[in-house]
């Protein structure tokens, strides 16, 4: 632990588990998704359903969705510029004690119809840990560099990432497989100790049995 896991970091407050961690919640989903949004639909749980609005909770999220950082002036304003780019979304309220004090579920629509769905917790001082990717029980940080690669559950899939990587001289610090069922869709989630480059994810996706593949720089 540092000392920004205590303070957090330099950002638009009022709460770096309230607002900075809700903005990198909001961002992790335009990460994933890919590109604009033009839709999404946010549900909080916990302490986030409780304060959202005076914490600034709301236009934390949404400013993450449109891709700011947590020290942007513009979190102040996300909602309305939102609205003037076309984002459509909504807000709804869970008190559902079996779930993390503050965590937020997010299901959000590209402006091409791709369909994503989070969940994911601001933890203090900034920090998130991710555990759903739609409908996919997963976790990470972001606090390392991360490949996630959606893909089919089958032999040799792992294997033939991590030789990319090797190739490219790229360390793992952690990996783990999440998947529901068998031979069914499964995700990596690979944390490396060097930043990942957009060739690696390029050849990752050529591979036999991949659906997708995301560089997630830590934040």
């Amino acid at each position: 632990m540092n000392v920004f896991d205590v303070l957090g970091p330099i950002m638009i407050g009022p709460s770096s588990s309230h607002t900075a961690g809700a903005v990198r919640i909001g961002r992790i989903v335009k990460i994933l998704i890919g590109e604009n949004i033009k839709e999404a639909n946010i549900i909080f749980y916990g302490s986030f359903a409780a304060a959202y609005k005076g914490h600034g909770t709301d236009k934390g999220i949404i400013a993450g969705l449109l891709g700011y950082d947590v020290a942007d002036a513009e979190i102040r304003d996300s909602i309305n510029i939102a609205r003037k780019r076309g984002l459509s979304f909504s807000f709804g309220k869970s008190f559902d004690d079996s779930t993390h004090p503050n965590m937020a579920s997010i299901s959000a629509v590209g402006k091409s119809g791709k369909k994503i769905s989070i969940t994911a917790a601001s933890t203090g001082g900034g920090n998130i840990l991710v555990s759903n990717i739609n409908g996919i029980e997963v976790e990470f940080s972001c606090q390392y560099h991360t490949l996630i690669v959606p893909h089919r559950d089958q032999p040799g899939a792992i294997s033939l990432v991590t030789h990319i990587l090797a190739a490219h001289n790229i360390n793992i610090a952690s990996m783990k497989v999440f998947r529901k069922e068998k031979k069914g869709n499964a995700i990596m989630v690979i944390e490396t100790d060097q930043e990942l480059d957009n060739e690696i994810s390029r050849e990752v996706r050529k591979l036999p049995g991949i659906i997708d593949c995301i560089i997630v720089y830590a934040f």
